[in-house]
């Protein structure tokens, strides 16, 4: 009961330019990111994709949504799918994360996948959301090739499964803007 993922990270945002923590917060694709969607979807167009889902955050849909164009697909949304809920932090640069939240700063660089910001999530919550999206998926479509759009740190904690190491290595494995990884997925 497996399925093939092409993974892949939402196009670039103004925000990630700037530095700052987006997050569950909104902020669509600028230019270069559409550009990089616009890429991605004609590379992959003619692929073996019998479905594509998307988190439902701007930034993602948007990248799906040229995919969805090219590969003839509709882009199903799921909220499990999105990016860590940085509470108090959406929106900040890390300087100011630093300055405002110097303890819950100082607890993420010490334990990573247990520190929660304010109001937040922590990367273990985000990992058994993610998973929970991908196990649904893959029972959906076993065996089958399925494209997922979503976000850095969410699938960083896909890899940080498939690779077998530990959640506190998830922001060391962020991957870039619309470069696809492909996974096997086995559910549980």
């Amino acid at each position: 009961m497996t399925a093939r993922l092409h993974l892949v990270r939402h196009g670039q945002t103004d925000w990630n330019i700037e530095g700052r923590f987006q997050g569950q917060a909104d902020p669509p694709l600028n230019a270069v990111g559409r550009a990089q969607a616009e890429a991605l979807a004609g590379g992959l167009a003619g692929g073996p994709y019998q479905a594509l889902f998307t988190s439902d955050l701007a930034r993602a849909h948007q990248t799906a949504a040229a995919l969805a164009a090219r590969v003839g697909l509709v882009a199903r949304p799921d909220p499990r799918l999105r990016e860590v809920h940085h509470g108090a932090w959406d929106g900040l640069l890390l300087a100011e994360i630093q300055a405002r939240y110097p303890a819950d700063w100082l607890a993420r660089e010490r334990a990573p996948e247990t520190a929660r910001p304010p109001g937040g999530e922590t990367v273990g919550e985000v990992a058994a959301r993610v998973a929970a999206a991908l196990d649904d998926i893959a029972r959906q479509h076993c065996g089958e090739d399925v494209l997922v759009v979503s976000h850095g740190l969410a699938l960083a904690t896909v890899l940080c499964r498939v690779h077998g190491h530990a959640l506190g290595r998830a922001y060391d494995l962020i991957p870039p803007h619309t470069a696809p990884v492909t996974v096997v997925w086995t559910p549980g």
